[in-house]
C-alpha cells in the first residue's frame, strides 16, 4: 500500500494546530480518555479510516483497555464490556457521524439518553472529540493514509 499524498493537514501545517486544539478542547472537560479513544475508534471504524482504527486501537491498549473492550468496540450493542454511559456516548458519536442515515440525524431517544449520563460540556466534548474525529477520517481516507505512519 501507499499514500497517494501526506495528510492534508500535515501539507498546510497552519491547519494542523487548530484541529489539535480542537482535540485538546475535547478532552478537558473531564472525561476519561478511555471514553473518547472509545469514541474516535468507533467513528473511525464506520468512516473505514484505517490510520485512525490504527491509532484508536494502540491509544486503548497503552491507556489499559481489554482486547475484549478494543476488539468488540464495533458490536458495543451485543456486548456486556462497556457501562451505559459508553454505550450512551458511543451512540451519540454513530447518530453524530451517520447524519444523513435518517430524517432526525441524532434523536431525541439518543440525545436523552447520552444527556442522562452527561453534563452540557461533557456533551460538547463528546461532539467535539466526534467531529474532530470526523474531520481526521475525511483527510485520511481519501489519501489513502497508512495504518501506523504517523
Amino acid at each position: 500500500m501507499e499514500a497517494r499524498m501526506k495528510n492534508p493537514a500535515a501539507i498546510i501545517p497552519a491547519a494542523m494546530k487548530p484541529i489539535m486544539e480542537l482535540m485538546k478542547a475535547a478532552q478537558s472537560q473531564g472525561l476519561p480518555q478511555e471514553l473518547l479513544e472509545l469514541v474516535h475508534l468507533r467513528v473511525s471504524q464506520i468512516n473505514g479510516c484505517s490510520a485512525c482504527v490504527d491509532s484508536g486501537l494502540k491509544s486503548l491498549r497503552k491507556l489499559g483497555e481489554s482486547d475484549e473492550r478494543i476488539g468488540l468496540v464495533s458490536a458495543w450493542r451485543e456486548t456486556p464490556y462497556y457501562t451505559d454511559a459508553e454505550r450512551a456516548a458511543l451512540e451519540l458519536a454513530e447518530a453524530s457521524t451517520r447524519l444523513a442515515d435518517r430524517a432526525d440525524a441524532v434523536s431525541d431517544e439518543v440525545w436523552d439518553n447520552a444527556a442522562d449520563h452527561f453534563d452540557e460540556k461533557q456533551l460538547a466534548s463528546i461532539l467535539l472529540m466526534t467531529a474532530v474525529t470526523n474531520l481526521f477520517n475525511r483527510l485520511n481516507a481519501p489519501v489513502r493514509q497508512i495504518a501506523g505512519s504517523w
